[in-house]
This record gives C-alpha cells, sequence and structure tokens, in this order.
C-alpha cells in the first residue's frame, strides 16, 4: 500500500473543522509523517492513527503550524513508555527548540531522538528503507523551507514463471533471479537473468511542496508524480497578497501540475478565513481537471 491520510488541511490559525498541516504517508508496513501542527495527536486519535509506528518526522520549515504540535506528540509517546528510536528531518534550528523544551520541563524522553539537519546545499535522498526512498528540495518561502519527494522504488526484478522453467531452472534460485543474479546450469549454459526477468515495475511517487510561493523551478520535481501536494492558501482572487505572504493560489497550483504532467493534484493549506472549500475545486479543475481537495480524515491512494 502507498497511500497518504491527511491530519490537518488548515494554513496558521485552526478553525472548528480545520487544524494545521500534518499528514501521514503508509508505505507497506511503515507510517512516515510530514509536518506536524498543533492538534496533530489529537488526530492521530480520531482516525486511528497508531503513534507507536511513527519512526519518521519530516518537517517542512519553522512555522509555528507545521510544528507546534511535535513536541506534545514526543512528550506523549515517551509517556506511553516508547523506546524505539524515533528520526526527525527538519531545519537545523529545530533540534535546539526541542532540547530547550525538554530542559525546561526537567524531560527525558524513554526513546532515542535522532535529528537530521535539512540544508539547502545538501538537498537530495534523506532515506533509504525497504522500497522506500524519500528526498528533500528546497522551495521558496519566508523563511527556509523545503519539500519531500517520497517514491516507492520497486527494485526485484519480475520472474517470467514459462520462461525460468523452460531454463529448467530451479524455484529455490528464484530469489536470487529477482536481484538480477545469471543461473549456472549444470550443463554449462549461463542463462543471462534478462532471458528469464523484466526490469522492475515502476514505483509510485508523491510529491510535498509544503509551503511556497508560485514557482515554475518546482516542476521537474513533480513530473512523473503520481501525486502532488501543493498549497493554495488562498483563492486566485487574492493572488496579490500570496505573492506578498509567499505562498500561492488555486490556479497557480493547478498550473504547475498541468505543466509537470502530474497525475493527481492535492490541495490544501487553506486559509481560515474560507469557510467554505468548493470554490478552491471550482478554480482548479478549469485548470487542472484531476485536483482533490484534501479532507482530513481522508486517505489517498497514490
Amino acid at each position: 500500500m502507498f497511500a497518504v491520510t491527511i491530519l490537518g488541511n488548515n494554513s496558521a490559525i485552526p478553525t472548528a473543522e480545520r487544524h494545521p498541516t500534518s499528514q501521514v504517508v503508509t508505505s507497506y508496513d511503515q507510517l512516515l509523517m510530514i509536518d506536524c501542527g498543533e492538534g496533530t495527536q489529537v488526530q492521530m486519535i480520531r482516525f486511528k492513527i497508531r503513534r507507536s509506528r511513527i519512526r519518521h518526522i519530516f518537517i517542512s520549515h519553522l512555522h509555528g503550524d507545521h510544528y507546534f504540535g511535535l513536541i506534545g506528540l514526543l512528550n506523549s509517546l515517551s509517556l506511553l513508555g516508547r523506546t524505539e528510536p524515533l528520526t526527525i528531518y527538519a531545519p537545523p534550528e529545530l533540534e535546539r527548540i526541542l532540547q530547550l523544551q525538554l530542559d525546561c520541563a526537567a524531560t527525558q524522553l524513554k526513546f532515542a531522538l535522532h535529528f537530521v539537519p535539512l540544508r539547502e546545499e545538501a538537498a537530495g535522498v534523506i532515506l533509504e528503507e525497504k522500497d522506500l526512498e524519500v528526498s528533500f528540495f528546497p522551495v521558496k518561502h519566508r523563511i527556509p523551507c523545503f519539500g519531500f519527494v517520497f517514491e516507492q522504488q520497486k527494485k526485484k526484478r519480475k520472474i517470467i514463471p514459462e520462461q525460468a522453467q523452460a531454463y529448467k531452472i530451479p524455484a529455490a534460485f528464484y530469489s536470487r533471479l529477482q536481484e538480477g543474479a545469471d543461473y549456472q546450469r549444470k550443463d554449462g549454459l549461463l542463462v543471462k537473468n534478462h532471458w528469464v526477468t523484466l526490469p522492475p515495475l515502476k514505483g509510485k511517487k508523491y510529491v510535498y511542496c509544503a509551503d511556497t510561493i508560485y514557482d515554475e523551478s518546482l516542476v521537474p520535481r513533480l513530473e512523473g508524480a503520481d501525486l502532488v501536494y501543493h498549497e493554495t492558501t488562498y483563492l486566485h482572487g487574492l493572488a496579490e497578497r500570496a505573492a506578498e505572504r509567499y505562498h500561492s493560489t488555486t490556479v497557480q497550483a493547478a498550473t504547475l501540475a498541468a505543466k509537470a504532467g502530474a497525475r493527481r493534484l492535492l490541495i490544501g493549506h487553506f486559509s481560515s478565513k474560507y469557510t467554505e472549500l468548493e470554490p478552491f475545486l471550482e478554480e482548479c479543475c478549469p485548470v487542472f481537471p484531476h485536483t482533490e481537495l484534501s479532507v482530513e480524515g481522508t486517505t489517498y491512494l497514490i
């Protein structure tokens, strides 16, 4: 399974129905959190997200609506007896902020907390685990801010059963074939791997663009994506305000998705000034028809 669940879809100020940004990516049996706004752990309880399965947390930037829920979540995990290590990927200043919060409360976590600093000059792959690869890239916001790419990499080759049987390859060797090995038969024939296997299936790609002004230099990051999340803080009538605050509008997000040839677009980070969200779709869909609203508690297959 490869999917993303929305825990918070609002921007800085929460409303009674919408919460600051947070998402959970599911990749097979892994859960990975993206951003952790205020109220995230309550949303996890509400939508039955198992906190114990979160091993990696990615924080895009240090505006409060993207990380103010983090210290509460860490404290709860410790109080619940967690011992498994947890890794946080975030701008370097966050490590000092978290340590100060823990020190002021004389709190010592019961689990190891590892920290991977995100710096623009080091953009690239930060996690390779099982069939999942995660990389990060800078976006243009008022402070250092980063987007993330989650790619399920199919590393094993696909066996052609009838071909493998025709060359009399024992089933016990199939796992080696999937890894790309040739097979040496007892009669001296070397069976080349590509005779009996196909290349790995193309993996799926999810791109999280975080908070950003409209920026066409992001198009190469979005190309080939099965699902793109892009903020639409404002409807397009407030494009000038969006630019002043380094945010994007509906039409701008849809334009980027169209230019990149993405398969689907998920929009969120809605300003609390809006009570109805349907107008966001109404502005996006004429530009990019495969647009969906991010709805809290909803899981989107990638």
